[in-house]
């Protein structure tokens, strides 16, 4: 057993956990596994569970895992708002200081690599975009086209449309929203010193099975999440009847099951492109977890005893 005591030195010293890696890798899994032999709390850095309506879509811990340590900020946010960067990472600072005045761990666990990169690093501080800017932005991709949008995007904010791809709607309005509201390119404002990053040392790991492994247990999960309630959950999220441009309804498994349920496609075929949509989000994970995330320790294999004690000789030094 891990000494309480040693990681309460750690906690008053300002240390945490961070813990990354694409969908249905495990870490969760490792994240809890964590918090039961540290006392720690587990905070979440995902950008889907956050959202309160899609418990069982967005793989949230459920409330058998919730009993065995505390979890916070999943589920936190309504469908019908947009979540952002700086409102997790203040979020996020909140949860952490609340863990370390209760002498508790704080493990921040999740795949978005936005969130992780802020909570490390700090953001720009990119004003917020009014939200009359924002819909005009967002009315227009939709008249346009992804591929015309960009192109009327790089002759504001060359840097950014270079690096965005046609279909990569949010950050395109998010881009020009910035520009069209303050007259300046969000790569000007992201170049600028950034605040806000959480205090203390962090021991951050990454969660990276085998491809091939990773790829297996996402085409086993989605056909799992249809036995256990993805579609009545998405069901109810549609008859709330919300705007189809906000996050939660750009969700993985969300336009397939609502698809299935008009008849579209088959239940099979929901699965199918469901489970490649996941593939090729963990894919992008991947390689931003491998090009920016500064691991200490790399699990590429079942999460063990021999893990614990490697992270916390770290946390513990």
């Amino acid at each position: 057993m891990t000494d309480h005591s040693e990681i309460a030195q750690a906690v008053a010293a300002g240390r945490y956990i961070m813990i990354c890696g694409p969908t249905a890798a495990g870490k969760s899994a490792a994240a809890l596994a964590l918090a039961e032999q540290s006392g720690g709390t587990v905070i979440n850095a995902d950008s889907m569970q956050v959202y309160s309506d899609l418990r069982v879509v967005t793989a949230r811990p459920g409330s058998d895992d919730e009993a065995r340590a505390p979890h916070r900020l999943y589920g936190i946010v309504d469908g019908g708002e947009r979540a952002s960067v700086a409102s997790w990472l203040d979020l996020a600072a909140e949860a952490v200081d609340e863990a370390r005045n209760a002498g508790s761990l704080p493990i921040i666990v999740g795949g978005t690599g936005m969130y992780l990169q802020a909570a490390r690093d700090g953001i720009a501080p990119i004003p917020e975009v009014p939200a009359e800017i924002h819909q005009a932005c967002l009315d227009e991709l939709v008249t346009r086209g992804g591929a015309a949008f960009r192109e009327e995007l790089s002759k504001l904010d060359e840097e950014t449309a270079s690096r965005l791809f046609d279909g990569d709607s949010q950050r395109l309005v998010r881009a020009m929203g910035v520009v069209r509201a303050t007259g300046r390119p969000i790569s000007a404002w992201q170049s600028d010193p950034h605040q806000g990053a959480l205090a203390g040392e962090v021991v951050a790991i990454s969660v990276m099975p085998p491809r091939a492994d990773t790829y297996a247990r996402i085409d086993r999960r989605f056909a799992q999440m249809m036995e256990e309630g993805a579609v009545e959950e998405v069901e109810a999220l549609a008859e709330r009847g919300l705007d189809p441009s906000l996050p939660v309804m750009k969700a993985i498994g969300v336009r397939e099951i609502l698809a299935m349920q008009a008849g579209e496609i088959s239940r099979g075929r929901a699965i199918e492109l469901a489970s490649r949509d996941s593939r090729h989000y963990a894919k992008r994970q991947m390689t931003w977890i491998r090009n920016n995330y500064r691991a200490q320790i790399s699990i590429d294999e079942k999460f063990s005893t021999r893990f614990v004690k490697e992270i916390f000789s770290i946390l513990l030094k």
